[in-house]
């Protein structure tokens, strides 16, 4: 079972956000993504919100870093580490500048890339850009049919549908990957449905643990009935960790202990039939948190 981290400082919603987050900056960033790479972590994660209406920015800020500009500074000085919008609201643009800029970001890295993509859920965004956010299910689907093409092999890739339709448009450089990996997001029936029959992943939006097998076996049923045989990977989030006792207070929902508990508790992700984690870590300095992704990757990852 593989193992990736949602970076810190690049969002900072208060669901998941420490405090000195707030006063973090790129090089904390780096740093953090530099250690993930060295213990050898599967991806680093970065989200994806364009603009934050006044309303919600109590809950959510404002600060949500750019996923492409982000990554592709991060591909820079990593090495290993894939790389995953987790996820990019593709709907607010057009395909062919999605796949412009991914393209060039798996290019870049060496093919390192992972599309996560996701349908939006903040209306004025879309409405800002023009976007429409009632059908935002149906541009996805579509979105995802034409990145499928404009990711592909061609220089001069082909789409027709109802809302995009392009041909004998080049566009170099290619990804490095033959295949790029699209990995859908989100929970509800639409988002498990599309997961199961469009992408090559799912990544869950915090279904517990106990929830977890019911949307897998219905991810395993609609792929079956569609007669899809090509490998799909399965993700989960698991809950806050703490490597080890710690000496304050991490809330009672996070996993705490010796790397033998730890790893135990996480395999039985495992059993439901998850394929990789995103963990995240409680930590009151990015020197805490560093430490943390060392002892992980050292102590926790090779039980996993």
């Amino acid at each position: 079972m593989r193992y990736g981290i949602q970076l810190p400082v690049q969002s900072q919603s208060t669901l998941y956000a420490e405090p000195w987050e707030a006063g973090a900056g790129p090089g904390d960033l780096l740093a953090v993504a530099r250690a993930a790479d060295r213990a050898g972590f599967g991806y680093l994660a970065c989200c994806d919100h364009v603009a934050v209406p006044r309303r919600l920015a109590p809950a959510m800020s404002t600060v949500w870093y750019d996923p492409v500009a982000t990554l592709a500074h991060l591909a820079a000085v990593t090495e290993r580490v894939l790389l995953l919008s987790h996820v990019a609201v593709v709907g607010l643009r057009h395909p062919l500048i999605t796949a412009k800029q991914y393209a060039t970001v798996d290019h870049l890295s060496g093919g390192r890339l992972i599309l996560g993509v996701g349908a939006g859920h903040v209306e004025e965004e879309f409405t800002a850009l023009g976007a429409d956010f009632r059908r935002r299910g149906a541009v996805l689907d579509e979105t995802i049919d034409a990145l499928r093409a404009a990711l592909g092999p061609e220089e001069f890739p082909e789409h027709h549908g109802k809302l995009y339709d392009f041909e004998g448009l080049g566009q170099l450089p290619r990804p490095a990957q033959e295949h790029v990996p699209v990995w859908v997001g989100g929970s509800s029936p639409p988002a498990v449905r599309r997961a199961a029959l469009k992408g090559d992943g799912w990544l869950p939006q915090g279904d517990p643990r106990d929830r977890l097998p019911r949307q897998i076996a219905r991810i395993r049923q609609l792929r079956e009935q569609a007669a899809i045989e090509a490998p799909f990977t399965v993700g989960a989030i698991a809950e806050p960790l703490y490597v080890g006792t710690p000496a304050w207070h991490v809330g009672r929902r996070t996993l705490t202990g010796g790397p033998d508990r730890l790893a135990e508790s996480l395999r039985a992700y495992r059993a439901m039939g998850v394929d990789q984690i995103q963990v995240r870590f409680r930590s009151r300095s990015r020197s805490e948190l560093i430490d943390q992704i060392a002892a992980f990757g050292a102590d926790v990852g090779p039980h996993l």
